[in-house]
């Protein structure tokens, strides 16, 4: 396995999904607070689950986003 080729694939698909994943996140948040689901300050909890079954991962990172109007 070529590692240096490897990780610039990873990192080349994690720049994708952050990069989309940003946009989809904004544009529902702007969405909802449009049709009043969001007001004032208050948080939304955030999972990001990431698979690969060729390879066995199952990798879950959740959180919070802090949002302020």
């Amino acid at each position: 396995m070529d590692e240096d080729a490897f990780n610039m694939e990873i990192r080349r698909f994690l720049k994708q999904v952050g990069v989309t994943s940003q946009r989809e996140i904004e544009r529902a948040a702007a969405e909802a607070a449009q049709a009043g689901r969001l007001s004032g300050d208050t948080s939304v909890t955030i999972t990001a689950v990431i698979t690969a079954p060729e390879i066995g991962l199952d990798h879950k990172v959740e959180g919070k986003l802090k949002i302020s109007s």
